[in-house]
């Protein structure tokens, strides 16, 4: 006796439809996409907290500079540092700054201090202003801090 197979014809070899290819290649598009954008978000956070600190230091700094100073030489503080100021992101070759590089322009300001009593004489008020361009926005930081006639500056270390 002879064994006779029975074969079924389907309609074709296992496989995807094309629906099922271009709905799996639209949603690794998204998902590419979606990763792209979540990276240069994160790398331009990263370099606005950069510039953020940069400003903090830049501040920083001026502000141990007129703390420093006698009454004498805050009240006459045009001669001993300058009203306005720019400063260099670039820390490893900050007096010659390539082109196009990050600049902070600052300003110093020295004036009475907002109070009535009866030492407001006594009293001056500074606040160091930090601005800077960055991806087409201006960003702007201060500090503010009081001086007294009879300061710190008065004691000797």
């Amino acid at each position: 006796m002879v064994k006779q197979e029975h074969r079924t014809e389907s309609c074709g070899d296992p496989a995807f439809t094309l629906i099922e290819v271009m709905v799996s290649v639209g949603v690794m598009g998204v998902l590419l996409v979606s990763l792209y954008a979540g990276l240069t978000f994160g790398f331009a956070q990263i370099q606005v907290s950069r510039e953020a600190e940069r400003a903090t230091q830049i501040l920083s700094e001026k502000m141990e500079i007129v703390r420093l100073l006698s009454w004498d030489q805050l009240v006459n503080l045009p001669g001993y540092v300058p009203s306005t100021f720019t400063a260099s992101y670039s820390l490893t070759n900050p007096t010659n700054t390539p082109a196009g590089s990050l600049i902070y322009t600052g300003t110093v300001l020295v004036t009475n201090a907002p109070v009535s009593e009866s030492y407001s004489n006594d009293l001056k008020m500074l606040q160091i202003a930090l601005t800077w361009q960055s991806r087409g926005l201006t960003h702007r930081r201060t500090m503010t801090t009081f001086s007294s006639r009879c300061g710190l500056q008065n004691y000797v270390y």
